[in-house]
């Protein structure tokens, strides 16, 4: 496979298959190297894909001739598809990124638990909030060391703009954490709630 899961980084919106011909633009992939991507790595900054997106992405895009696929064997391991981006790929995905970008998105457990933190309890928030930081000083961590091995100068830019929100929302959880557990301590039941 190519070097896409190596050192060069590229940016991607937020469509399965402008995912795919992002992935395909940097080399070659099977799918489950495509979900891979999606799930670890830099491409996870910008979009979740399940193989149930990928692979009908995959096949539409091929019936489009944005992509080909070739199989691969070894010996005593099954047949692989290996997908690759064609001309007409690579300009459909240049157009892609010419469109303006849709709003982000932003959804956050995290914030659904703190809206109705009173239901849980202070103690259980509190845990929660430490959970909370620790998740997002190791993601800023993991984004910083990206940044040290990305060579592509887009990239360690995107990487930075992701830093910079993550750690504000990690200042503010700091030096807001005492409003929401005591808000939380302010236990009321289901029952009281709905009253």
């Amino acid at each position: 496979m190519g070097s896409v899961f190596n050192t060069q980084c590229h940016v991607v919106g937020m469509s399965t298959r402008k995912f795919c011909l992002a992935i395909l633009s940097s080399g070659d992939a099977t799918g489950y190297e495509i979900r891979k991507t999606a799930q670890e790595g830099h491409f996870s900054h910008f979009i979740e894909a399940s193989y149930g997106s990928i692979y009908p992405s995959l096949a539409k895009m091929e019936q489009e001739g944005l992509v080909t696929w070739r199989e691969e064997t070894s010996s005593g391991k099954p047949s692989r598809k290996i997908y690759s981006i064609t001309q007409a790929g690579r300009d459909a995905f240049v157009q892609e990124l010419t469109e303006t970008p849709v709003e982000d998105l932003f959804r956050s457990p995290f914030l659904l638990l703190a809206l109705y933190s009173r239901w849980v309890g202070g103690e259980f928030i509190s845990r929660e909030i430490d959970r909370r930081i620790e998740h997002l000083e190791l993601k800023i961590g993991g984004m910083k060391h990206e940044v040290e091995l990305c060579e592509d100068p887009a990239s360690a830019w995107t990487l930075g703009y992701g830093i910079t929100t993550l750690s504000a929302s990690l200042d503010y959880l700091k030096m807001n954490r005492s409003k929401l557990e005591r808000i939380a301590s302010e236990r009321v039941s289901h029952a009281q709630a709905a009253e």
